[in-house]
């Protein structure tokens, strides 16, 4: 049974038409707005505020606090400075990907752990023999995300003071009033934003100071489906989505390697002993035999393709989480899947985040993407093309 998170006093209210989605046990909105199209729009030209209570935090505490960050993860947590913050995968023993998120350093011997899944007994397991404590502070912590090109102007009229020295992945203490919340420059959209966490009493106040402060820059209050819109855009995976946890793979194939979705370039190699690090050696050397990429569906194929039995174009309203089948344009034979698609509002084109054979992975390579139309399947011309589909330059301002 979902509950509501500590902002839903404020966005059960605002749900009107009640699409509700279930996150983690949590109600998350899907959409606030008469149309998502509205929301995303905010993220690319105004503010939005988007509820991430549901993500999975747990603080590591003590002497050997580091220790366990660096054993767990595949970066190198003794480089993560007092104020910094990474995103990182972590692995079983078989360098397989259990989760991703992002770790922030407290002070010298404090982080602060974000999850999509469960992973407490995970922490657990690998702290034997450390002096650390371990701390599951998932319902007492709020999270909201302030996103777009105003973000740091609301953020700004919320706290009274300048953001413009915090830099990309990096996080430090503030107030919005009297409510004490600790600010990240994070976000899940690929555009300027941070993350604010708060404790969940006093969520609901913090909610109606930014609200308010918001007023002047365009704020709304933003679903998940603008949300998976602006995601893929941005090139960042969603694990069930995009891969899948070791922990909930059926067969091998469902087992990804961080080199396998795109985060190769997070493996530190040269670091201290961590989870999964002899076969991610051993994988660094012979190269993985698949890889994230990009795909760009071709407009006049897709336009053909309906036109052909009397239609018109249709893309889908919302983004798609289905899997469908990625064959090479020669052989016919299938090569991967497209494993999140969308259309993509700024730059007016279909777009899918794609797991291919490494031989097809090249940016420029020919593919067809399996379509339907009128209950018939189809393949539609399609392309590789360079990760993220849109970086913006504010992003990292």
């Amino acid at each position: 049974m979902s509950v509501g998170t500590p902002f839903h006093p404020r966005t059960a209210p605002l749900n009107s038409g009640m699409v509700w989605r279930e996150w983690a046990g949590y109600y998350a909105a899907g959409v606030y707005a008469d149309s998502h199209d509205i929301e995303y729009n905010a993220i690319r030209e105004a503010a939005a505020l988007i509820d991430v209570s549901p993500l999975f935090k747990y603080e590591v505490r003590g002497p050997d606090a580091t220790r366990l960050v660096d054993r767990v993860i595949t970066r190198d947590a003794t480089r993560i400075e007092v104020g910094g913050v990474v995103y990182t995968p972590w692995c079983d023993e078989d360098g397989f990907v259990i989760d991703d998120g992002t770790v922030a350093r407290l002070d010298e011997t404090a982080y602060r752990w974000t999850a999509a899944d469960p992973t407490l007994r995970w922490l657990r397991m690998n702290a034997r023999g450390l002096d650390v404590s371990i701390e599951d502070v998932s319902e007492s912590v709020g999270a909201l995300a302030l996103q777009g090109p105003f973000a740091r102007d609301v953020l700004e009229a919320a706290t009274s003071e300048s953001f413009a020295d915090l830099r990309y992945f990096r996080r430090r203490a503030a107030k919005v009033g009297k409510i004490p919340i600790d600010v990240t420059r994070t976000g899940y959209t690929g555009d300027l934003g941070y993350e604010l966490w708060v404790a969940a009493e006093q969520a609901v106040k913090l909610w109606d100071a930014l609200v308010a402060a918001g007023r002047a820059f365009g704020l709304m209050a933003c679903g998940i489906l603008a949300l998976d819109v602006a995601r893929i855009e941005a090139g960042l995976v969603m694990i069930e989505v995009d891969y899948t946890s070791v922990r909930h793979a059926i067969i091998p194939a469902q087992k990804y390697t961080p080199f396998e979705i795109g985060l190769g370039r997070l493996v530190s190699l040269d670091k201290a002993p961590f989870n999964g690090a002899r076969a991610l050696r051993t994988e660094a050397i012979r190269g993985p035999k698949r890889q994230l990429v990009g795909l760009e569906v071709d407009w006049d194929a897709f336009e053909s393709m309906h036109l052909a039995v009397g239609l018109s174009p249709i893309v889908a309203a919302t983004a798609s989480r289905q899997h469908v089948p990625v064959y090479a344009a020669g052989s016919g034979a299938q090569v991967g899947r497209a494993t999140s698609s969308c259309w993509s509002p700024i730059l007016k084109r279909t777009i899918a985040l794609g797991s291919v054979a490494s031989g097809y992975a090249e940016p420029g390579t020919r593919l067809k993407i399996e379509a339907t139309v009128e209950a018939a399947r189809h393949r539609v011309d399609a392309k590789v093309v360079p990760l993220p589909f849109l970086d913006l330059p504010r992003k990292r301002a």
